[in-house]
């Protein structure tokens, strides 16, 4: 059997216009994608993880024949990206746009219903599946109300549902609990759990680290369009065992990270700025022996130190390893 989705040196490049001066513009060429290898095994759940601007959509897009790659090949259930399309888009069920993708003008049921004839059911399938999903994500009160009336978390969970109705093998989701409420997501998340229990396998992308630790049976991590780590969660921290992660809380200026940096057992620091203050989250190769020479080079620095702790890695601590940076950082091609 072939597996659900299998990638080959993907590349994406897009042709973009910078502004130079008031009148003048030039263009450039931006890497979206670059040489991505990958694949899916059947019936897991597969996440993708990445900031916004890593590359994650534009991936998700090619897999599902809205983008042509610029190379590299991609086959969905055994079937060419490029050259089968019409049998890749019958074998995938998606959620790429959110609530963007429905229309506003008609009831939930219409909805589901109509998207269902896209996938060519007969009218008597599609009624059944239109009911089953409204009955499966809990819409019956608001089912026959038209979208518009609709708040952003319902209009989620109906293009949710708008991704089961041809009732594909492969679902792909985009960020699906994006704008949900924290009970909305974690039924969503329950939802993907028992439709992978059923034997559906599921590409996830999201940006946020505990949804991926906990949802997905594999991860990879894609940053600045290339994919740099994919294993369980597990394999990923044992990745790391050699090194060790220390968070430190205070008042750090940028000198005093750049002053940690340039210790030689450090490999990696990061700073984040919160409550006032800023957290810096240090990867170094030998552990507490480093901790006196970080905590001359802050107050050196004039850092004010508040808080040090040690901690167990999580995926988050993987994810600075990997990039050398936060998933709150922005990559996208306009903030670049």
């Amino acid at each position: 059997m072939a597996s659900p989705v299998r990638t080959d040196k993907l590349c994406k490049t897009y042709e973009v216009r910078a502004r130079k001066g008031l009148f003048k513009s030039e263009k450039r060429s931006v890497k979206a994608l670059n040489g991505i290898s990958l694949e899916v095994k059947q019936g897991e759940i597969f996440g993708l993880l990445g900031p916004n601007g890593a590359g994650k959509t534009t991936l998700i897009k090619i897999l599902t024949t809205l983008l042509l790659p610029t190379s590299g090949e991609a086959w969905i259930n055994g079937y060419n990206v490029t050259r089968d399309e019409n049998q890749v888009r019958a074998s995938v069920g998606c959620m790429l746009m959110g609530e963007r993708g429905l229309y506003w003008k008609l009831t939930g049921r219409e909805n589901l219903e109509y998207f269902g004839a896209l996938y060519h059911l007969n009218p008597t399938v599609r009624r059944k599946r239109a009911s089953q999903i409204i009955e499966l994500l809990k819409l019956d009160e608001i089912a026959d109300r038209m979208v518009e009336s609709y708040s952003s978390g319902q209009k989620m969970n109906l293009a949710f549902g708008k991704a089961l109705i041809n009732d594909a093998p492969l679902l792909v989701l985009d960020e699906p609990t994006n704008t949900l409420d924290v009970p909305s997501a974690s039924e969503l998340r329950s939802i993907v759990r028992q439709l992978n229990a059923q034997g559906k396998t599921v590409i996830y992308t999201t940006h946020i680290m505990s949804e991926a630790e906990t949802l997905c049976d594999r991860v990879a991590i894609i940053d600045r369009g290339e994919l740099l780590a994919i294993g369980t969660v597990d394999e990923l921290k044992t990745s790391l065992q050699r090194e060790n992660i220390t968070h430190i809380e205070g008042i750090i200026p940028s000198r005093a990270t750049e002053a940690v940096k340039a210790i030689p057992s450090v490999l990696r620091a990061s700073r984040t700025t919160q409550n006032g203050g800023a957290l810096l989250t240090v990867v170094t190769a030998s552990g507490r022996e480093t901790l006196p020479q970080l905590i001359e080079a802050l107050t050196c620095s004039g850092a004010v130190i508040r808080k040090i702790t040690p901690e167990e890695l999580t995926l988050e601590d993987v994810f600075v390893a990997k990039t050398g940076r936060t998933l709150a950082e922005d990559t996208r091609i306009g903030n670049k």
